[in-house]
């Protein structure tokens, strides 16, 4: 999956007890459409999004709600039963890699400053991280799983919205 949205709510951290760290936050995208009326309608989902270390000390410290993130991940459904005994179910996006498109809720010096990146989605400057999983390790985003950080230089990602009426389809 690959989603471009903001944050709902800060980012919530855990530390587990072999030390790996998880961070999990809602992820908001938003699609905006006219109607055969003109009306113009905005559609928001929301995504519950997984990160594993070192991901998730990065999204820890530099995100906070309403930030913008490009993220690439898989889909994953969980089941647990609940204190009633009921079978309960939850779909998350496990990210593999992480672009932060706005601006940090800390403006630190030094080689973490992001203070200067680009304000919103289109710039191409935001800083971009990923999970290259260690060899013979787990595939990154497992409990297990044990991935170094590699920092990738940023794309250009500007992305120009399209709006189109349903009575204008070529089909």
């Amino acid at each position: 999956m690959i989603l471009v949205g903001n944050l709902g709510r800060d980012p919530e951290t855990r530390h587990l007890e072999n030390g790996r760290a998880v961070t999990n936050f809602p992820l908001a995208t938003s699609e905006t459409y006219k109607t055969r009326d003109g009306e113009r309608v905005t559609k928001t989902e929301w995504h519950n999004v997984v990160l594993w270390t070192p991901l998730a000390e990065i999204a820890d410290k530099y995100l906070s709600k309403g930030s913008q993130v490009y993220v690439e991940g898989k889909l994953t459904t969980r089941q647990w039963d609940d204190k009633d005994g009921n079978k309960r179910y939850t779909t998350e996006v496990v990210v593999r890699e992480m672009t932060l498109l706005g601006g940090n809720r800390q403006n630190e010096g030094g080689g973490g400053n992001y203070g200067d990146q680009s304000q919103g989605y289109g710039g191409g400057q935001g800083q971009s991280y990923n999970q290259q999983p260690v060899a013979g390790a787990p595939a990154a985003g497992g409990p297990a799983a044990a991935s170094p950080m590699a920092a990738s230089p940023a794309k250009d990602t500007t992305v120009t919205p399209v709006e189109t009426e349903i009575d204008d389809l070529p089909f």
